[in-house]
């Protein structure tokens, strides 16, 4: 995923605008990231008016989409403003040859616009969801994650969580610590647990205890290899079981459990890039005890076995030794 393309048109927001164009930028500060071409390409290659009164022209026109690997959609301001019928088939004709497709916030009603969702789940802002689900009703919306997709298609939540999906296709196609060396340059975190639900206004005041739930969660990740439970969990932040869960899924806006998998899970793709650990002593070092165990976590979060990650990423190395 080397060639992205940035998809603009009017009324396309400027900050994810902004937020693929940082992700995907070169920069000298990013030393061992491959490199990647960024093409901002829009409708005739006309003035675009970007949301806050900007102004953006295309560096190219639709047609140089048809060479990228990706192609994103910023999020929109006017959800159902009608979209120009070229952006729309440069759409279909990019999903239509294989390359991944992906559009932030509001983003994805113009991926629902051009056909794209229908069958596949999608998501997008949390007080935007219940209107896509309205308007598409082929689409199964679902307002709790900050991204979902399924292999070539993606979507996010508002706001912060396009940089979230952003970094998500990066470590999908060029690894953990290529996305994590991008997150550090942007100063914002790798990944982040949880859904956007705990960012649902709620009528119930959030539950004290932050700190100490921050606090649990940094002992955990510094010894992922013990074999927490919930009871264990609970009993670092002096908290009953339910409290601690109830208090846990208000602060990172998933369970303990998925966190915890989640976690392992991370653990395991970096050890598998940066270490000859055989596979099974990858799984004891994530708190799986063993391949066998480890195996179906990892498809399920990465898609791919963990011997067929490790395989694609140290092929990729070597690529890159080879081109300099």
């Amino acid at each position: 995923m080397r060639t992205v393309g940035c998809l603009i048109f009017d009324g396309v927001r400027a900050f994810d605008y902004a937020v693929i164009g940082e992700v995907w930028s070169n920069r000298v500060s990013r030393p061992g990231l491959p490199g990647f071409e960024l093409r901002v390409c829009g409708p005739r290659g006309a003035r675009v008016r970007l949301d806050g009164g900007l102004e953006r022209v295309p560096d190219f026109g639709l047609e140089m989409l048809r060479e990228c690997d990706l192609v994103i959609v910023p999020g929109v301001e006017r959800v159902h403003e009608a979209r120009d019928p070229a952006v729309l088939a440069a759409l279909r004709d990019a999903h239509g040859r294989g390359a991944t497709v992906a559009a932030l916030c509001a983003g994805a009603f113009v991926l629902a616009e051009a056909g794209l969702l229908d069958g596949r789940t999608a998501t997008t802002h949390w007080a935007l969801a219940a209107e896509l689900a309205r308007s598409f009703p082929a689409v199964d919306v679902r307002p709790e994650v900050l991204f979902t997709g399924e292999g070539e298609l993606w979507t996010s939540a508002g706001v912060a969580a396009g940089i979230d999906l952003c970094l998500h296709l990066v470590r999908a196609a060029h690894g953990q610590q290529a996305a994590a060396t991008i997150a550090r340059a942007m100063v914002t975190a790798p990944f982040r647990a949880g859904g956007q639900a705990q960012f649902i206004p709620s009528p119930v005041p959030e539950d004290a205890g932050g700190d100490a739930l921050a606090r649990v969660r940094a002992e955990i990740l510094a010894a992922l290899d013990t074999p927490w439970t919930v009871r264990g969990m609970a009993a670092l932040a002096v908290m009953s079981e339910r409290s601690f869960a109830r208090r846990f899924v208000g602060a990172t806006g998933t369970t303990p459990l998925r966190w915890l998998l989640e976690q392992r899970v991370l653990l395991a793709q970096r050890l598998l890039e940066e270490t000859d650990l055989p596979v099974d002593a990858v799984a004891v070092r994530c708190g799986f005890g063993a391949a066998v165990s480890l195996r179906p976590a990892f498809v399920a979060r990465v898609g791919v076995a963990p011997r067929e990650y490790r395989r694609a990423f140290r092929g990729r190395e070597e690529d890159r030794d080879r081109t300099g």
